[in-house]
C-alpha cells in the first residue's frame, strides 16, 4: 500500500505551532526521516510512526491557505492556514480587543511599575499600528462596554480606566484590589478580576461590590461573559491542572472545564462557543471547547496568552510579544 496523506491537525497554526500529519505507511524505517515542507521552507519534524508526522510550523510564512507536503508521499496536496504576524513589539498579558470597525487594541503592559512610552496601540484593519494611548501604568486587560467605549485595567494601581475615542483616560472604579480580567455583561455591568481571586461587579457610575471569590490561589486573570451572562474565568497556577470556571449571575462557582494545563486568555466566538487558549508546553494553542463535549485543538501555537474575534468573525490570537491574526479578509477558516 503506498504512503498517503489523510488529514492534517489542527488547520491552523501559528509560527512555531505543532501540526500533525496523519496517514498511512509513512517511509520513517529510512536513515533519515522524510522531508515535511510547510510552504517552501522545511519544517523540523518532531515525531514520527507509520501514521503520523508532527512537525514545527517554520517562521517567515506568509500567511493564509499553506502548502502541507511530505517527501516520497503521494496524494492530494494538504492546506493549514497560517495566522501571519499582525503586530508586533507588544507586551500582552490577557486578550486584545476589536472594536466595531475592526480596529484591534493590543498594549505594551510592562514589569510591575513601570513607566512605558505607549500602553496602548490601536492596529487598523490594514495593519496599520498607530500610538493610542499613553501613561497607563501596566495596562492588564480591556473591554469594550455596550456603548462601544474601550476600559482598561491597570494591575499596577487596582483601577480601571475608560479611555476616550482620542486615548485620553479617566478613573473609572478604584480600589480592586490587583485589578486584572474585564468583562461587560449587555446590560452594562462590569466584572473585575482581582488576583486574588475576588469578582467584582462594577454599576455604570463606578461603584464596586465583591460578587463572588475563588480560591485565593487562583488569579481571577482571564474573564469572558458568555451567551448565558455567566462570567468565565481563568487563572493558570502551578497545578497539574487548572480549570475554567463559571460563575453564576448570584455568585455560585462551579467548574466548567477542569482538564487544561495553563488556561489563559478565553473569548466566545459569534454563534456563543467557547475558545481558550491554553500555554501548557507540548500541547499549546487555541482550543475550541463545545457545551457538552471535550475540547479540542483549533489552531496550535506556543506561548499564547490572549485570543480575540473581529466583527467579521476573523480571529487574532496574541503572544506577550505578537499578535497573529487569521484568514484572508479577517474572516477564519476551518
Amino acid at each position: 500500500m503506498p504512503s498517503r496523506v489523510a488529514a492534517i491537525h489542527p488547520l491552523w497554526a501559528i509560527e512555531g505551532g505543532r501540526i500533525t500529519v496523519a496517514g498511512t505507511d509513512f517511509p520513517i524505517d529510512r536513515p533519515q526521516l522524510p522531508e515535511v515542507r510547510i510552504g517552501e521552507t522545511p519544517a523540523r519534524v518532531v515525531y514520527a510512526s507509520p501514521v503520523a508526522i508532527s512537525a514545527i510550523v517554520p517562521a517567515g510564512l506568509e500567511g493564509g491557505p499553506t502548502t502541507v507536503r511530505i517527501e516520497g508521499v503521494a496524494g492530494e496536496t494538504g492546506f493549514i492556514d497560517v495566522a501571519a504576524p499582525f503586530a508586533t513589539g507588544l507586551h500582552q498579558v490577557d486578550n486584545p480587543v476589536f472594536d466595531r470597525d475592526g480596529n484591534l487594541y493590543v498594549t505594551y503592559s510592562g514589569t510591575r511599575g513601570q513607566q512605558v512610552p505607549v500602553s496602548i496601540f490601536r492596529v487598523r484593519p490594514n495593519g496599520t499600528r498607530e500610538t493610542f494611548s499613553s501613561g497607563i501604568v501596566n495596562p492588564t486587560s480591556m473591554a469594550l462596554d455596550p456603548e462601544g467605549r474601550l476600559y482598561v485595567s491597570s494591575r499596577f494601581e487596582g483601577t480601571v480606566y475608560r479611555v476616550g475615542a482620542d486615548g485620553t483616560f479617566e478613573t473609572f472604579a478604584n480600589d480592586l484590589g490587583v485589578a486584572c480580567g474585564l468583562a461587560f455583561a449587555p446590560d452594562g455591568t462590569l466584572f473585575v478580576g482581582d488576583r486574588s481571586g475576588t469578582l467584582f461587579r462594577v454599576d455604570r457610575a463606578g461603584r464596586a461590590t465583591a460578587f463572588a471569590s475563588l480560591l485565593p490561589s487562583i488569579a481571577a486573570f482571564h474573564l469572558a461573559i458568555g451567551p448565558d451572562n455567566a462570567v468565565y474565568v481563568t487563572g493558570p497556577t502551578m497545578s497539574s491542572y487548572d480549570a475554567v470556571y463559571r460563575v453564576a449571575l448570584d455568585g455560585a462557582v462551579s467548574i466548567r472545564y477542569a482538564g487544561f494545563g495553563r488556561p489563559q486568555g478565553l473569548a466566545f466566538d459569534a454563534t456563543g462557543t467557547l475558545f481558550v487558549v491554553e500555554a501548557l508546553a507540548g500541547v499549546s494553542g487555541l482550543y475550541r471547547l463545545p457545551p457538552d463535549d471535550a475540547p479540542e485543538l483549533r489552531l496550535a501555537g506556543p506561548g499564547l496568552v490572549g485570543v480575540a474575534f473581529d466583527p467579521l468573525g476573523g480571529l487574532v490570537v496574541c503572544s506577550n510579544e505578537t499578535a497573529y491574526r487569521l484568514g484572508v479578509g479577517g474572516r477564519a477558516r476551518g
